[in-house]
């Protein structure tokens, strides 16, 4: 390929052409064709979390590439069903623009001039949704929900999917509630020394705490993340006022470690102040 080539802009038949090529079995890249639709799974997780990661950061440039990782995910994906005659690369676009016009009917399709209601929307939403479930055998409410979501995710999605039946705490006090009762069977599972119970406990509670996210607008997996990353940013913080004292944190009594946390907490926050 020559320099003029590589500097040249590629639209997607070009990137379709390029999965071929690497996929050739005569000449083609021996990982690329050692791949199959399990072992490509572990790299479009984290090309997707890359992403995220990138959106989190606000770096646009990044988010571009992370974009085109992912891109190039569902192009291999499709490649391999084209070799097995499965599927193409088309059928998957033809696909998703079929659902997104038979979803969006109050955009593409007549409503003699009446606007329609956001909540006319959403019931027509989950209208389309039950019957495209039915069409796939997925009854039940839950059968549709993804068993690879992160854990935090998918029991959010699940609780929304049993609240769309009714099966749902009307008032927050509740909600609240629920969450207290869970803390008190994990303290009695404590007192027993019972591990499994213990283990079950601290289940019910993320399974409560996710559903006072839920009614309180909050994305569960996305508060988790943050708050994540708040830790990484003061304990990184902590390290490196330690490191400047010539000390270290594995070397420190608990309570300067909170006096450290607290400096670092005070830290982030003026900066954050700052930026503002």
């Amino acid at each position: 390929m020559t320099n003029e080539e590589t500097t040249a802009h590629h639209g997607i038949h070009s990137l379709l052409n390029i999965m071929r090529q690497l996929r050739d079995p005569d000449g083609g890249c021996p990982w690329d064709l050692r791949q199959n639709f399990h072992t490509i799974v572990p790299y479009t997780i984290e090309e997707t979390y890359e992403l995220v990661d990138a959106i989190a950061a606000e770096d646009f440039v990044q988010i571009r590439d992370e974009l085109g990782d992912v891109l190039f995910q569902v192009v291999f994906y499709a490649q391999m069903a084209s070799e097995q005659s499965l599927f193409t690369f088309e059928d998957v676009v033809d696909g998703i623009a079929e659902k997104l016009l038979r979803r969006h009917q109050h955009i593409f399709a007549e409503t003699g001039g009446r606007r329609v209601s956001e909540r006319e929307v959403k019931d027509r939403w989950e209208q389309i949704k039950g019957e495209e479930r039915q069409q796939k055998n997925q009854m039940g409410a839950l059968d549709d929900v993804p068993r690879a979501l992160p854990a935090l995710s998918r029991s959010q999605k699940l609780q929304k999917r049993a609240a769309r039946v009714g099966f749902d705490w009307g008032e927050m006090d509740a909600v609240r509630g629920k969450v207290d009762e869970e803390l008190g069977e994990l303290s009695e599972a404590v007192k027993d020394g019972d591990f499994e119970a213990i283990e079950s406990e601290v289940g019910d509670i993320f399974l409560a705490m996710v559903n006072l996210a839920r009614h309180l607008g909050v994305d569960a997996e996305s508060a988790l993340r943050h708050a994540n990353r708040r830790f990484e940013d003061r304990f990184r913080l902590m390290e490196k006022a330690a490191a400047v004292e010539g000390s270290r944190l594995s070397e420190e009594p608990l309570d300067q470690l909170e006096q450290r946390w607290q400096a670092a907490k005070r830290e982030l926050a003026a900066n954050a102040l700052a930026t503002d």
